[in-house]
């Protein structure tokens, strides 16, 4: 398995965080790296991201987690489970009235150590994410 991760402390609750997260439409005021989100975020439901990282490209993911406002998972990969990522956002409440965002996406299948020297490096492109959600949702409260 390898990951990446990135995480932020939001003086705001959680409710904030979470709207500003599942509204997938409006990835693209805040996050510099994201082009486009297609779909509705709900559990079941197909979104399609296309990112700075990889121009052109499409990454269709179905959301395999829905619990606000505390969990929101997508997930995408090669059938057969040849290579898979599955990516977790977490929001969690401080005891000092701020939340806490996580997000992480691990990728495994057998076609990993072949596909994982092709990919770029994702840590500047979470470090982003989490950091405009951060903005976004501070400016707003």
């Amino acid at each position: 398995m390898r990951y990446y991760e990135a995480s932020s402390i939001i003086a705001s609750n959680p409710v904030a965080v979470w709207a500003v997260l599942s509204d997938g439409a409006s990835w693209t005021a805040w996050d510099s790296g994201v082009d486009s989100v297609e779909g509705r975020i709900e559990l079941g439901g197909t979104i399609k991201i296309r990112s700075q990282v990889a121009p052109g490209r499409t990454f269709p993911v179905k959301v395999t987690t829905f619990d606000p406002p505390t969990r929101l998972q997508f997930s995408g990969g090669m059938p057969l489970g040849l290579f898979r990522g599955v990516r977790t956002y977490n929001v969690s409440p401080d005891p000092d009235g701020a939340t806490t965002f996580e997000m992480r996406e691990e990728y495994t299948g057998p076609l990993l150590p072949l596909i994982w020297r092709s990919m770029p490096d994702l840590s500047a492109s979470f470090e982003r994410f989490a950091r405009g959600l951060k903005q976004r949702v501070e400016s707003a409260g």
